[in-house]
């Protein structure tokens, strides 16, 4: 996919409830070289989300018809919830690429596995939370699912975290702060290696 001087497309996953996305949109906000991808997804809209924004919110026709001539890079069924399903289209990234910035996905775990195995040069970067006790608390704390879906949340995330491993960073989110300059240190070294960014003075890391 692309040529290899095309900006290199990094992945955030993990289990749910864990940081992902405060991570992601907080990264894109300290680097203007970035830019988030969006979603298209067939789970309902939820109170405040904006459909362009939070995700592309599109029919269960729509996506099979879009699977039908291969428009996604990758795709997955949620692992809750009964069947929706949410994936990155091509175009998405080309649009990214186009306006001269890398892609930032914050995709789920299987996903992610197929981003690696398809892009090459892609940077996966898996985050979990320390321990399942604070896993289920950030769960129940956010409020945004019923206790059927957070149970269904916690079982997919022990078979995540059996994945972890596959991935090429990882990263505990127990201190948001120290896990964020993990992460913004990873990116940033890779977009120096690839020549998206002026590599910096050793003396002022």
């Amino acid at each position: 996919m692309g040529s290899s001087t095309a900006k290199p497309v990094f992945v955030i996953t993990g289990t749910s409830g864990e940081g992902k996305s405060t991570l992601a949109r907080r990264l894109v906000e300290r680097m203007p070289e970035l830019q988030l991808a969006v979603s298209a997804t067939t789970r309902p809209q939820r109170p405040g989300e904006v459909d362009g924004r939070d995700y592309w919110f599109i029919s269960e026709d729509e996506f099979d018809r879009r699977l039908g001539e291969d428009d996604f890079l990758e795709w997955v069924e949620l692992p809750w919830g009964p069947g929706y399903r949410s994936g990155t289209l091509l175009s998405e990234i080309e649009r990214i690429r186009g306006k001269g910035r890398a892609p930032l996905l914050e995709i789920e775990t299987t996903g992610a596995l197929a981003v690696h195995d398809r892009v090459p040069g892609a940077v996966t970067i898996f985050v979990t939370a320390p321990s399942r006790e604070e896993l289920e608390k950030r769960l129940r704390s956010r409020a945004t699912e019923n206790e059927g879906e957070i149970e269904e949340r916690l079982d997919a995330a022990e078979q995540q975290l059996e994945l972890e491993s596959a991935f090429d960073h990882r990263i505990v989110n127990d201190d948001f702060e120290r896990a964020f300059s993990e992460l913004e240190e990873i990116v940033r070294g890779d977009l120096e290696c690839a020549g998206t960014i002026p590599a910096r003075d050793p003396s002022t890391r």
